[in-house]
């Protein structure tokens, strides 16, 4: 029954109406700011406004924070070895995990500086792990250093490798742990979350951005052909889209906004896998983090610990067309 639902929902989600003036006659509401969607992104954005004393609202169409891909990842702090020289995601990634491990150690989030091993498992890999390494030391990474087989077995007797860049800056932290605490200092600084609400689109009026605003019930209970009717028309002075992967679907369907400004979408879905051998969690083959030679599309298929020393390999990459309405809207 769950199955057939959910197939119901997809299929009539993916062609939305445009605003009518059936939706005109929702209510109105003036906010100061909004931020849509409640993973890690909107979260840190939520308490940054929130301190700086502005009155923030968030929304989020999942019961809880962080139920999409803040809670589905690696939980690495990546050093920033990977970005473009002078690019804004290596300038983020350095000085982002200076502050992110500061931010642990001040508040006790659970986190691990355990550092990471990329190898190379052939010589032609090689010449990918000195751009590598020459990318990290221009990005400003720490401590990063080139080793030979044998030094990278000895640091890792399970590994096998013809030689293996080390990032002692690398690390791993606690999702949960660190969205928990960005939710209860942004609360504490008078943002209000609203869970179970979805923005569907919105409009211009002039430069006002006006969201259309849904309880996630009045979607799930819509039956796709008779007008669909707002519970609220949201008017904020500043709205931040972070809804993660349903974010380029979500500014398409800001009416008079310039889509020329949305960048494409590209999708692909990622596996991991458990090791589920009791003695691994005692006892892990790892110490470090390990990484490939990154791939198109990814950093590879890798090993990371979390911070019970449960070992996972993944995620994979596959690539899909799109992600349904479903996702995009209902998590």
């Amino acid at each position: 029954m769950l199955k057939q639902d959910v197939i119901r929902v997809i299929k009539r989600r993916f062609h939305l109406p445009k605003p009518s003036e059936t939706w005109r006659n929702a209510p109105k509401e003036k906010a100061e700011c909004v931020v849509i969607g409640a993973g890690i992104v909107g979260l840190a954005v939520a308490r940054e406004l929130s301190l700086k004393g502005k009155e923030v609202l968030v929304l989020d169409s999942a019961p809880t924070f962080g139920t999409a891909t803040s809670s589905r990842n690696s939980e690495v702090i990546h050093a920033g070895i990977y970005y473009p020289s002078n690019s804004l995601k290596a300038r983020f990634c350095v000085r982002g995990r200076k502050l992110l491990y500061h931010y642990c150690s001040q508040r006790g989030i659970p986190h691990n500086q355990i550092g990471k091993l990329i190898v190379a498992t052939g010589t032609s890999e090689i010449p990918k792990l000195n751009q590598l390494f020459n990318r990290g030391v221009q990005n400003g990474v720490e401590n990063l250093r080139m080793l030979d087989a044998s030094e990278a077995i000895k640091m890792e007797p399970e590994l096998h490798c013809v030689k293996a860049l080390l990032s002692p800056a690398s690390g791993i932290l606690d999702s949960h742990s660190l969205m928990l605490s960005l939710v209860g200092e942004a609360e504490t600084n008078g943002a209000t979350f609203s869970y179970n609400t979805a923005v569907i689109g919105g409009h211009l009026e002039g430069n006002q951005m006006v969201l259309h605003v849904c309880e996630t019930k009045t979607l799930t209970n819509w039956d796709g052909n008779t007008p669909l009717q707002l519970d609220l028309l949201l008017m904020p002075k500043i709205v931040v889209n972070s809804s993660g992967l349903s974010a380029p679907t979500l500014a398409k369907r800001f009416h008079g906004l310039n889509t020329a400004i949305i960048p494409p979408a590209y999708y692909a879905r990622g596996s991991y896998f458990t090791l589920s051998n009791a003695n691994s969690t005692r006892h892990p083959p790892f110490k470090h983090l390990i990484y490939p030679v990154p791939e198109e599309g990814g950093l590879g298929v890798h090993v990371t610990l979390d911070l019970d020393g449960q070992l996972k390999f993944g995620p994979d990459v596959e690539w899909i067309p799109h992600v349904p309405d479903t996702t995009n809207f209902l998590n």
